[in-house]
């Protein structure tokens, strides 16, 4: 049975600071062509500034990992779950020179009957984003889900 005690426990806050070289790096991995990201003339041109990829955020997670994992603070099974989903909402443009700062919170905890029997244990994390004007620059949500011990061997 899932422990809803947790939910709104809240993390300490985290901070990043948005660098060229690493939204570089991620546009490259991502083979994303955009010229947005690699070009800081063009950048500026047209953005005002060098953005950072939609997905760029899922490299906040290296920052508040091992320190605060949500899984492992409300007790889930990483061995037996998978991140089931990820979305981002973007309010305000974010760029390289800002610096992030950031909570993640237990938005919700919960159970379902799993199909090949068993309950499977969610967990949704919530992360707000503040720029270094205090602007609430994003949202993020995921979906952390364990499976039943036995739903792994079927």
């Amino acid at each position: 049975m899932v422990d809803r005690s947790f939910i709104g426990l809240r993390s300490r806050i985290f901070t990043m600071p948005i660098e060229w070289g690493k939204v570089r790096e991620f546009a490259r991995a991502i083979k994303d062509p955009n010229p947005a990201y690699l070009d800081p003339d063009f950048a500026a041109r047209v953005h005002g500034g060098i953005p950072i990829p939609p997905t760029f955020l899922m490299t906040s997670m290296a920052w508040e990992i091992p320190e605060w994992e949500s899984g492992r603070v409300i007790q889930l099974d990483y061995s037996n779950g998978v991140h089931g989903e990820q979305e981002f909402e973007l309010l305000r443009p974010i760029f390289v020179g800002d610096v992030l700062s950031w909570t993640q919170t237990i938005a919700d905890i919960y159970e379902r009957d799993g199909a090949r029997g068993g309950k499977m244990k969610f967990a949704v994390i919530e992360g707000n984003y503040f720029n270094q004007r205090g602007e609430h620059v994003a949202i993020s949500r995921s979906v952390m889900i364990e499976f039943p011990p036995r739903a792994l061997h079927n």
